[in-house]
Formats: C-alpha cells, sequence, structure tokens
C-alpha cells in the first residue's frame, strides 16, 4: 500500500468512526486505537505533504458569503469538437498514442495551488469568465487542499455527484415535487452555493483531467506523465487508457460496457494526443482546441407508437405532460413512459396519439423521445384539472408554456401539501404518511393544516379504519400533540411556499427578528434586500400572503399551534464560543438537542478539540478519551454537563 492509499485509507477509518461515534452513539473502535490511527496519519501528511480535504486533522471553517466573485480566466477554456461515429474517433487519432477518458458529466472547476496549498478555485463559467468556489472546493469530498509539490500548480477537472448520492440525497426529501431531477444539476448548485456546508453536506467529488501548469516538472512530453504525477500528489484522476489505432475500437466498447455499472455521471468520452508539444502545435479552431475530441455516445433508439398523453398535477399546480407508448427495451430495461416536460416541447415534437416516435434514454438514464416521426399534431391540452376540473390556464415564462392548476383547494395540491406539512423538516408528526394522508382526505378528516390537530374528533372512525385501530390511533394523536410547539422556519417551510425550502425560511425567519406578523405582511422590495433571497423568492412569499384563503388557513392553524421564540439577540451569551461534545448525556435525549441549546444562544458546536475551543463538555472528565487527552494538551477546560448547565444559566 502506498502512502497515499494509507492516507486515503486512515481517513475512511477515522471519519467512520467519528460518524458512528457523534451521530450513532456508537463505537467502532477504542479511543486508543482511533488515537494510534490518528497519530499514523500525522505523521504521514507531514512526511507526503498530502492532506485530503475530508481528513480530520483539518479544522474546517464553514464562513458564507454573500456573493460569488468574477474571474477571468488567463487563457479561454474552450469546448471540445464532437463526434458519435467510433470510426471518425479512429481517423482522428491516425498513427499517433491518445489519452482516452471518462467525459465526466458535472461542473468544470480551475484549481490553482501556489506553496502547496489551495489558493483559487474557479467554475468554468462562458470559457472565459468564472465564479470564484475556493471555499467551496475545500468542502469536495477527496479533494488534497495540501500537496507535496511548491511551485505553482494549475489544474482543471470536473466535480461530480454520484448516482448513488445523488439518490441518497433525495431519499431524504420526502416531497417528490421538490427532489433534484439529476446529479448534474444538483452538483452544479452544489459547487456555486454561497455557504460551504452545503457544498460539504452533498458529497462533491472532483475528477483531475488535465494538467495546465507546472512549469518546473519534466513530463518528457506525455500527457500521460501528467497525469500519473497528479495521481502522485493526491488527486483522484479520470480512468485513462492509452489507445492506438490498433486498440482504440476495443477500447472504446471497453467503456461502453463499463458505463451500465459506472456509478459518476458520464455523458461520453474525451480522446486526447499522448504527446503535448504535437498536440499544443495544431493550435485552436475558434472554438475548440486540435488536441483533443469528445466522443458522444451513440445513444440507443427505439421506435414505438404513442398511445397516450397523461397530464400529470404537481403540488405546484403545474401540470407535466407525460407521454405513454408502447413498451419497448433501451439499454436493457423496458421503457413504456417519458416526460414531455412542458406544452413549447410537446408543441416543438408535434406529438399526436398514434404517432411513430423514437424514444431514447438521455446519458443512458432519462428516457426522453428524440423525434416524432409521424407528426401528426393531434395532442388536445385540457382545459381542466384532470384532479379537481377546475379551468387550467397557460403560462409562458422566458419563451417556455406550461399549463397550469390555479385552484388552490385541487387534492392533489391538497395532498402534497398536506404532507409536506407533516415531514419531517416541517412538523415532523411521526406516522402520519402520504398514504394515510389521503386516506384522511378522503374520510373528510383532513381539509386544512389546523384539521391534524382535531383528529380526536374521529377517534371511532380511525380506530376501525382497516390497517389501524387503538394503537395507532394513540400514535398518531401523540404525534399531533408533540408537533404543536414548532420553530418559525419550520412552519415557514410547512406552507409550502413556491421557492421557499427550509434554508430560505431560516434566513427569513432570522431577518424578521422571529416576528410571523412582520413576514406575513412584508413587501417584495422589504423581502428582497435579504441575502441569498431575492426577488423571485421574495414574490412567492408576498403573492402568498396575500392570498385570503391561505391567511384564514393559517390563522386556523395559529390557533393551535406554539411558535418556540428563539433566545433574543441580546441573550446570546455564547456568541463567539466553540464547544465540542463527547460521551453519553444524562440532561438530553441526545448531542443535537444540547448542540441546539448551545447554538440558539450564539454559540457553535465543533467535532474536535483545537485551540478557540471554549470547552470540552464530558460527563467523564477523567476519561484518557483522544479528545480529553488533546483538551489537556491544549489547555481547554474539561466539564461535565452539570457544570456547562450551571455555569451557563441554562
Amino acid at each position: 500500500m502506498t502512502d497515499l492509499e494509507r492516507i486515503k485509507d486512515l481517513c475512511d477509518k477515522l471519519n467512520k468512526a467519528s460518524e458512528a461515534y457523534y451521530a450513532k452513539d456508537e463505537e467502532i473502535m477504542s479511543n486508543f486505537e482511533y488515537d494510534a490511527l490518528y497519530d499514523e496519519l500525522v505523521k504521514l501528511e507531514e512526511e507526503t505533504g498530502i492532506v485530503l480535504s475530508d481528513s480530520p486533522t483539518r479544522k474546517v471553517g464553514y464562513e458564507p458569503v454573500s456573493f460569488l466573485p468574477k474571474y477571468t480566466h488567463a487563457s479561454p477554456m474552450l469546448s471540445l469538437s464532437k463526434t458519435k461515429d467510433r470510426e471518425e474517433l479512429k481517423a482522428w487519432l491516425k498513427d499517433k498514442k491518445g489519452l482516452l477518458s471518462w467525459k465526466l458529466d458535472g461542473l468544470t472547476v480551475v484549481l490553482t495551488y501556489d506553496n502547496g496549498k489551495l489558493t483559487n478555485a474557479v467554475t468554468r463559467g462562458n470559457g472565459e469568465v468564472g465564479e470564484v468556489i475556493t471555499q467551496n472546493a475545500e468542502c469536495f469530498k477527496n479533494l488534497p487542499v495540501g500537496i507535496s509539490y511548491k511551485g505553482h500548480l494549475v489544474i482543471r477537472g470536473e466535480a461530480v455527484i454520484s448516482y448513488s448520492d445523488f439518490k441518497n440525497i433525495n431519499e431524504r426529501i420526502e416531497n417528490p415535487d421538490e427532489q433534484y431531477k439529476n446529479p448534474r444539476n444538483l452538483c452544479s448548485g452544489s459547487v456555486r452555493q454561497l455557504d460551504p456546508k452545503v457544498t460539504a453536506s452533498r458529497n462533491v467529488c472532483f475528477y483531475a483531467f488535465s494538467l495546465v501548469e507546472a512549469s518546473d516538472v519534466d513530463f518528457e512530453n506525455s500527457r500521460l506523465n501528467q497525469m500519473k504525477y497528479l495521481a502522485s500528489l493526491g488527486f483522484e484522476c479520470v480512468e485513462e487508457i492509452m489507445v492506438d489505432s490498433e486498440n482504440i475500437l476495443e477500447t472504446i466498447e471497453l467503456y461502453s460496457e463499463k458505463i451500465k455499472e459506472f456509478d459518476i455521471p458520464s455523458d461520453g468520452l474525451v480522446l486526447m494526443y499522448d504527446d503535448i508539444a504535437y498536440g499544443e502545435s495544431l493550435g485552436n479552431t475558434a472554438k475548440a482546441p486540435r488536441s483533443a475530441i469528445a466522443f458522444k455516445w451513440q445513444d440507443e433508439q427505439a421506435k414505438t407508437v404513442l398511445r397516450k398523453i397523461e397530464w400529470s398535477p404537481s403540488r405546484t399546480g403545474l401540470i407535466n405532460p407525460v407521454a405513454i407508448f408502447d413498451t419497448v427495451d433501451l439499454e436493457g430495461t423496458n421503457v413504456s413512459r417519458a416526460s414531455v416536460h412542458n406544452l413549447s416541447v410537446m408543441r416543438s415534437l408535434k406529438l399526436g396519439i398514434g404517432d411513430e416516435i423514437l424514444v431514447y434514454k438521455a446519458n443512458m438514464i432519462i428516457p426522453q423521445i428524440s423525434e416524432n416521426l409521424t407528426k401528426s399534431d393531434n395532442i388536445e391540452i385540457p382545459k381542466i384539472c384532470p384532479a379537481c376540473s377546475n379551468p387550467l390556464v397557460i403560462e409562458s415564462t422566458d419563451g417556455t408554456d406550461v399549463l397550469m392548476c390555479k385552484n388552490e383547494l385541487c387534492p392533489v395540491k391538497q395532498t402534497k401539501g398536506l404532507t409536506l406539512f407533516a415531514s419531517r423538516n416541517a412538523f415532523n408528526i411521526d406516522g402520519v404518511s402520504e398514504e394515510t394522508i389521503v386516506k384522511f382526505i378522503e374520510k373528510g378528516f383532513i381539509k386544512e393544516f389546523a384539521d391534524f390537530f382535531k383528529l380526536d374528533r374521529f377517534m371511532y372512525d380511525i380506530v376501525n379504519m382497516e390497517g389501524f385501530g387503538q394503537k395507532s390511533y394513540d400514535n398518531i394523536i401523540a404525534s399531533c400533540e408533540k408537533a404543536k410547539k414548532v420553530t418559525l422556519p419550520r412552519l415557514i417551510y410547512a406552507l409550502g411556499i413556491d421557492n421557499v425550502g427550509l434554508a430560505n425560511a431560516k434566513l427569513i425567519a432570522s431577518f424578521y427578528d422571529y416576528d410571523f406578523d412582520k413576514i406575513r405582511n412584508a413587501s417584495v422590495d422589504e423581502l428582497s434586500t435579504i441575502d441569498q433571497v431575492g426577488e423571485v423568492i421574495a414574490t412567492s412569499v408576498y403573492d402568498y400572503f396575500r392570498n385570503e384563503a391561505r391567511r384564514k388557513e393559517i390563522d386556523n392553524l395559529l390557533e393551535f399551534v406554539e411558535i418556540e421564540v428563539p433566545v433574543n439577540d441580546n441573550e446570546q451569551d455564547l456568541k463567539g464560543k466553540t464547544f465540542v461534545i463527547t460521551g453519553s448525556l444524562n440532561r438530553f435525549e441526545n448531542r443535537d438537542a444540547l448542540k441546539e441549546i448551545i447554538e440558539s444562544r450564539g454559540g457553535k458546536v465543533a467535532g474536535s478539540v483545537s485551540a478557540k475551543t471554549e470547552a470540552l463538555i464530558n460527563n467523564d472528565v477523567n476519561s484518557a478519551s483522544g479528545k480529553n487527552k488533546k483538551a489537556k494538551d491544549l489547555g481547554i477546560r474539561i466539564i461535565s454537563e452539570e457544570d456547562f448547565l450551571s455555569e451557563y444559566n441554562i
């Protein structure tokens, strides 16, 4: 095992141990073992100069910014010429040797290192001007922020989110309407966040694909040697295979098999000459370098017959057209439906029932219609909502037409809205799933938010419903009772205001000093002044609270719930103080509960002890744990839970 492999192995083991200890209250290794591995990691990092972004030795400061500064690239980042023809790729290579690698589908980022440290990270942007995302890049899961090379290094690579991480992130979002559409969009939004904490939570990875500058290193005129050098510095690089005219076709076929199980989004391959001088001597066209070419997968298409357009309502009122067609096999799976996205797309395809269409899987994953061979253009756009029979309207935004249901009492809106209200990040009503809500709506038990807190009127009916019983009823009532106390950000999020997630709800609540009445009566101009909110979100909030039916529903809700008011600013007595919590607790159900108290009074909670730590909270003050040992070495106080509560009047 190389030093780099051992560093990665140690980071992985130590991070898993920390996660188990802090998040799950489990110990998967002893303190003695943890400290030994930690010390080994510190030594290896000092010897090699490699410090990975997820190293437990790093002290990460997640300081949000108010905007992303613009940055002009030293030389324009050109796009690659493209082909879908394998023989054309072979002809392009001629008698030269080349590197064939994945063309990853994420966000291109340029990194600069000086004196062994990451000093700048910039998105590709429009090729000439990008955005500075250095703080976010430091949160990329696998990125070395410290390297052994002490000169000026510039590299390019792709920031990506894997399909498995994308799936896990979406599974944590209970409302399907708010789930992310694809990994690329999620990655782009994650990389360009103003708050690095968000980036850190998304498992963004970086894969280097090009070395731009390292002037004092001899690579013997070989791209392959450049990539090997980057790998030796700790960078993960795109997989590359050396090819020539003899093996390029079989290598393309090898990649085409691998992509079926490949966990990282890829929309093709990149072929570049290994001979650096030869590639550079070819120069550029107006739009693309001549030293490399992109190969796009020839999407497998199938001919089928369109049988129906299904109009699918959503919580926001958008009615999405979905094409239903005769089942075909694509990339090894049966496919019978594909989203048509909106009215503009449907019209451009001139779809009609009975038309012969060609369908494919975009990037081998998402079913799409590529072409309509018949173009009968006979789809009748519905005039009434399929869920509530109210009139539909066509709205146009930036030249794109969409079909909308404006009925606030539409049952689909109602179901999705009530499900969001009860979800974990909103009122957190345990035991009330979307399926249960549908049944309660059908029975007339729930029509609006406040009805969750009046379910005791239907005790007999619920107890005797199929699949329920006395215990189920008791659990639901207990959950509703517990949910009556709610923070203002959760309440705002629970209302289902367009474009307002929990993070924005927190920003808005904080801006108005947790005064709900001020928020309900705020103007668009005033709301727009909140950092990270902007006019679109501000207009959504304003419009929501101008609706009389919604205002009445909120008034009804407020008769049952108590908005928990956080500590006032003048009581933020822990502001500027950072605490570390370890071991079991007696007065709080878990560490998160104590963390919430500390943060509500302006303090911070870190995962490891540093010189800036105010105190280590550990009921076993005489423990020989690694954290106690480090606190003693740094002269940091170790206090018990009771000491903390007493000292800070909690």
